[in-house]
């Protein structure tokens, strides 16, 4: 509604992501204040008698508060200079993923951001050096044949919004790496990660919009930007993007990686379905295909990495080298599992 509704939003996409960026940077400023307190209270906590001896009960402490989670939101430029190159990747990934959902039919979108697990492979095996399997070569070749069906069954295609698709998956894979890689700079806590990526976003994102949409808020000043239904739907979004981010995270602790790219790829399934009703995008039979090739190829991918997670875990570890002491003229190997 933010992206297309005139009458409460203006067609400044850069605007409204950068006011979402600091709802959830206050978001956790708050969620951290709160958290201190709930970290509190177990200490303080003290078992009240309930025997006639005088004797505490045994009850156990109470449950730790959903907020217990959240680190206080403290911004250090050391801190901030390690988390930079993520913000930056993370700034560039929201650019292309708003000019492609410009550019691009809705039923379309998740064709032309396809190719994200095809740049997380590759970038996990330059950048990580993490092996790739047949397995896994054998369905990103799923996922690319299904980007090339459903490009080739669009009818309103667009070269541009299919460059930027590509460009978002790009930094949408980069943004996963980088995250793995700069998480230990945060003490490995994603909230802090959150916190600080969204501060340094937020400043990212000024001088863009200076340039890019400084006339169309000009323009506005005196029409949504003096709204209160404007503001509302504003914080309503930003509030509902942060949440998006703890349900996942909840969802993943709850269930599973594989549960939840199994409702993402559902979500996107019904998401798709639901463009060609809503925004009445025309329907082929190539691009319905592609949808699905996509969708099933990126599904049979979460498959086979979960498997071979599985058994890389249940691969024992070698025995340990068996022990030696120095004799007479070399060494003698001795097992201590034959002494008797």
């Amino acid at each position: 509604m933010l992206m297309s509704n005139d009458g409460v939003s203006i067609p400044a996409p850069l605007f409204v992501t950068w006011f979402q960026c600091v709802v959830t940077t206050a978001i956790c400023y708050v969620a951290g204040l709160i958290g201190q307190r709930a970290q509190r209270l177990p200490a303080n906590y003290t078992a009240v008698p309930t025997s006639g001896d005088g004797e505490g009960s045994s009850a156990a402490a109470p449950k730790p508060s959903f907020f217990a989670q959240f680190p206080k939101a403290e911004y250090t430029f050391a801190t901030s200079k390690k988390v930079f190159p993520l913000s930056l990747i993370f700034v560039s990934m929201i650019i292309f993923n708003n000019l492609c959902l410009k550019w691009v039919e809705v039923s379309f979108y998740n064709v032309a951001r396809a190719l994200t697990i095809v740049f997380n492979v590759f970038f996990s095996r330059v950048l990580l050096g993490i092996p790739t399997s047949t397995k896994t070569i054998l369905c990103l070749f799923v996922v690319i044949l299904g980007f090339f069906i459903g490009s080739a069954g669009e009818l309103n295609f667009s070269v541009k919004g299919t460059i930027a698709g590509v460009c978002s998956s790009l930094f949408v894979s980069l943004n996963s790496i980088f995250t793995k890689k700069i998480l230990p700079a945060v003490d490995d806590n994603h909230w802090r990660l959150t916190y600080y990526n969204n501060v340094n976003a937020s400043v990212l994102f000024l001088p863009l919009i200076a340039y890019f949409e400084g006339d169309i808020l000009m323009e506005s000043a005196s029409g949504q930007l003096q709204s209160s239904t404007f503001w509302s739907a504003m914080a309503v979004a930003g509030f509902f993007g942060f949440s998006i981010g703890i349900v996942t995270v909840l969802q993943i602790k709850a269930t599973s990686p594989l549960t939840h790219n199994i409702s993402g790829t559902a979500k996107a399934a019904v998401q798709s379905m639901m463009a060609f009703y809503i925004w009445g995008n025309e329907p082929t039979l190539m691009g319905v295909l592609g949808i699905f090739t996509v969708l099933g190829g990126s599904l049979l991918y979460t498959y086979v990495k979960m498997n071979e997670s599985k058994m890389l875990s249940s691969t024992p570890a070698p025995p340990p080298p068996a022990a030696t002491k120095p004799v007479e003229g070399g060494t003698e190997t001795t097992d201590n599992a034959e002494k008797a």
